[in-house]
């Protein structure tokens, strides 16, 4: 860990909570390829291409998570069996209403900002700026990604709260 000058014992706590987040995102990125392949009804070409447009995103995190632990000098978790293990997300059925799609997306998001949030922590322990700048990133675009599926669900009558 010489040439990014971080402790080895801490950065591995970095990278196991990194590794978690990488198991998140490949389990997200295959529900939102099915949600893309099996959305139906009404909202079919506003979703199926909203999910096409989130999970281009997933597969660039993932690539980017798996670099970011090769820079910390770790070796990322690679199998599809070790990610459903290890993930936070469970998979999800095929047959559901593009409204039960976005809530299970919701609650996704919940997760994912959870594990991001303990990656900030762990990195934070260990003076990794470069892993918090990255994961910081993330959470404000899933922030607002969740506000947008949000507001998709709201009705019409529904109501923001006011400041006062």
């Amino acid at each position: 860990m010489n040439y990014l000058g971080l402790d080895t014992d801490k950065t591995k706590k970095t990278v196991e909570e990194l590794n978690v987040l990488l198991a998140d995102y490949h389990i997200y990125y295959q529900k939102l390829r099915n949600f893309h392949w099996n959305v139906i009804g009404k909202n079919f070409f506003d979703l199926h291409e909203k999910f096409e447009e989130l999970y281009d995103d997933a597969k660039l995190k993932v690539d980017e998570i798996a670099e970011r632990i090769l820079t910390l000098r770790y070796q990322p978790t690679s199998n599809l069996s070790e990610y459903l293990k290890d993930s936070n997300l469970k998979e999800s059925p095929s047959d559901i209403s593009d409204s039960k799609m976005i809530e299970i997306l919701l609650e996704d998001h919940g997760l994912l900002l959870k594990q991001k949030r303990k990656v900030i922590k762990v990195a934070d322990d260990a003076g990794d700026e470069g892993t918090i700048d990255l994961i910081g990133a993330y959470i404000r675009e899933m922030e607002k990604t969740s506000w947008m599926l949000d507001a998709w669900k709201m009705k019409t009558s529904d109501q923001h709260k006011p400041v006062k």
